[in-house]
């Protein structure tokens, strides 16, 4: 790759995906790659660190040493893809330290290409929210998530006029299946031999999106 690639997750609200988001990211990245860096900011909710212990790192952000020990494994140019799963409580100060110190541009000068993915919904802190990260990012590196639990095909017309990954809701057996912290989607995909099930679609469909997005980077 031309770049290394930093995926922020980000919400303004807990309960949104994100995290499930996160996991799918790193797993699929972990399986294209073959190595991934998470950090974790999302102690306050259910946890990436829980889901995948043996590629995620906490990070802390509420000071400045936190905050320049994280920049620092972001602006590396090193191939190692990164995933941030960023808390609802940690958005406002994670973008305000981002826009103070032009990290957008300083990862594009070092070879590092931010991608952020931010879960959509309709109220309206979370549009104020993606009105900011429009101001930050171009419009190639700013992606909505459509999560279909969430939205329910209801989509802010604010947030359709850029780019957009769709993420079906799943059967509430399939989720509950998930949300089980052994379980690993990659795991899934090479276990279960009948690639026609529910689950083993979404995984697929999910994997190819993340695909695609990886594939864009050659063009960045």
């Amino acid at each position: 790759m031309s770049r290394t690639p930093v995926y922020i997750i980000c919400s303004t609200r807990p309960q949104v995906g994100k995290t499930l988001v996160a996991r799918l990211l790193t797993e699929f990245l972990k399986l294209q790659r073959g190595d991934v860096v998470a950090f974790d900011v999302s102690l306050k909710e259910p946890s990436l660190l829980d889901f995948l212990p043996r590629l995620t790192e906490t990070a802390d952000i509420d000071d400045t040493f936190g905050k320049m020990a994280l920049m620092d494994r972001l602006i590396v140019h090193d191939e190692t893809a990164k995933v941030i799963d960023l808390g609802y409580h940690a958005f406002d100060e994670f973008f305000r330290m981002t826009a103070e110190i032009g990290f957008a541009k300083e990862a594009a000068r070092r070879g590092v290409a931010p991608i952020v993915l931010f879960m959509g919904d309709s109220d309206r802190a979370s549009l104020r929210a993606y009105e900011t990260l429009q101001q930050q990012y171009p419009q190639r590196s700013l992606y909505v998530i459509d999560n279909e639990q969430v939205l329910r095909g209801e989509i802010p017309p604010a947030l359709a006029q850029g780019k957009m990954l769709h993420i079906a809701a799943l059967p509430p057996f399939l989720k509950t299946y998930i949300d089980r912290l052994n379980f690993s989607f990659t795991g899934y995909l090479r276990s279960e031999h009948d690639s026609s099930t529910e689950l083993h679609q979404w995984i697929r469909k999910n994997y190819f999106a993340f695909r695609e997005i990886e594939l864009g980077l050659l063009l960045m």
